[in-house]
């Protein structure tokens, strides 16, 4: 089936007034009228950017059923809810970093990590913890409890609204995902990371190179046509 939502017959527009700012009144705008963010409503999905790995992973086909997969920046969970359902991991019961883990075990298993509180989702082991706290990487290894085979991010700094200090923000996430990656991948294995566009992008895109065998630029549609976000995916590491 098809990952694109259908088309919405009216356009929803928002009231002026009320203490919203303009750029509040064209935010809930966009989200009324965005159909992913509907469908993400209907399908149980806690946000719409489930859909980009999904359209992601439907074309490239990285959640194999049996995969160790790391969803780093993971809250509010949706990357990892797809990427529980597609391995086969399976919900039990433990512990993690702060107290706040949900034990895996099954053909896959999901390590999830992000600093924000995330619900429960079933298959999904999740570390509440900064990503760039150093003892973040171990905390991770030792729930993977091996090599991964997928390491995702779609991790994001806070907009600042001054574009070249976004990118450069989220360009250091992205530096730290891959060394992170680099040390925890299996032979063979994959990582897809958010970047924005904004030059930098390119040495990183040129670093991947020498440790992957193939490292493209992806958009998926549910990527909106007018953000800057791109995906870095990188296949095939070399070890």
């Amino acid at each position: 089936m098809s990952s694109k939502p259908s088309k919405r017959p009216l356009k929803v527009r928002v009231k002026s007034g009320g203490g919203r700012s303009p750029a509040s009144k064209r935010w809930l705008e966009r989200q009324l009228n965005d159909p992913y963010v509907a469908r993400a409503k209907r399908e149980g999905f806690p946000s719409r950017a489930a859909f980009k790995l999904i359209e992601i992973d439907d074309k490239h086909h990285l959640l194999k059923p049996g995969a160790r997969v790391v969803d780093l920046g993971a809250a509010p969970g949706g990357w990892s809810q797809v990427a529980a359902q597609r391995v086969g991991s399976v919900q039990g019961s433990g512990n993690s970093v702060q107290g706040r883990g949900h034990s895996v075990q099954g053909r896959g298993k999901v390590v999830a990590i992000d600093r924000l509180e995330m619900a429960p989702i079933a298959g999904v082991e999740f570390i509440q913890c900064d990503f760039l706290d150093p003892r973040a990487p171990d905390a991770i290894k030792a729930l993977l409890g091996a090599p991964a085979d997928v390491v995702l991010s779609d991790m994001a700094a806070n907009a600042t609204g001054h574009r070249r200090t976004d990118h450069l923000k989220i360009m250091a996430l992205a530096e730290a995902a891959v060394d992170f990656a680099r040390e925890t991948l299996a032979h063979g294995g994959a990582f897809l990371c958010k970047v924005l566009q904004g030059g930098t992008e390119a040495m990183l895109l040129a670093a991947l190179k020498r440790d992957f065998s193939q490292v493209r630029h992806v958009k998926p549609a549910a990527s909106r046509p007018d953000s800057a976000e791109l995906y870095l995916l990188a296949t095939g590491f070399r070890g």
